[in-house]
């Protein structure tokens, strides 16, 4: 099966890199490459990509609003959107994250995290490198407050979890530390999710640096 994606970039050297990388992978084709975050809107909805990739400043609309736009909390239907940024943009980064992203990239990741962003977005699981998860949300999610008590509270595992996926680690990485296997680590997620009432990993991060739970 191809991944179709889209690319929105209002540097035309970068959309041409990601363009020549993506499009020379046997399962990936590049669908729409668009300047302005309006285009990327209109074309998303038009074309249905599998993957968003999305710059965060862009005319018209930037990539927190295009993020809203498309995989935002009351979108029907919502996009898959991986968001490609430089760490000095990081206060923008987490308003994408809260808005519906489900994956980070750095600029100067290299092609290989990029291939394997798109693929880990197109298959519904996410890719954030621990870089931007660590130095980002440490930075940004500071405990605001305490958490309101929940109705169904993580198990002791499920915090395991949640602080490692908190520190970037994928799910092989988690299986590896907490001694378990690559199934039991998803139907923990799974629960997390449902408990928490977020949609990815990324959100999942992002509740535990707000709540505390990692520091």
């Amino acid at each position: 099966m191809t991944i179709r994606v889209l690319i929105a970039d209002d540097q035309q050297l970068v959309r041409t890199g990601f363009q020549m990388i993506l499009d020379a992978q046997p399962d990936m084709e590049v669908v729409a490459a668009v300047a302005d975050g309006a285009e990327a809107v209109s074309e998303a909805r038009r074309l249905r990509p599998d993957v968003c990739l999305l710059d965060i400043r862009m005319p018209k609309l930037d990539g927190i609003e295009v993020t809203r736009a498309l995989a935002g909390p009351g979108v029907e239907n919502p996009l898959r959107v991986v968001i490609v940024t430089t760490f000095d943009l990081d206060e923008y980064v987490y308003g994408a994250l809260r808005s519906g992203a489900t994956g980070f990239l750095l600029k100067d990741s290299g092609p290989t995290l990029l291939i394997e962003a798109v693929r880990a977005a197109a298959a519904g699981d996410a890719l954030v490198s621990p870089s931007v998860t660590v130095r980002l949300l440490q930075h940004l999610s500071q405990p605001r407050r305490a958490a309101p008590p929940m109705k169904d509270p993580l198990t002791d595992r499920e915090l395991d979890v949640v602080r490692l996926v908190a520190r970037g680690r994928t799910n092989q990485e988690v299986a590896a530390e907490l001694f378990v296997s690559l199934s039991t680590v998803k139907t923990h997620l799974g629960s997390i999710q449902a408990k928490l009432g977020v949609r990815n990993r990324v959100e999942i991060a992002a509740w535990a640096w707000e709540s505390g739970v990692v520091s």
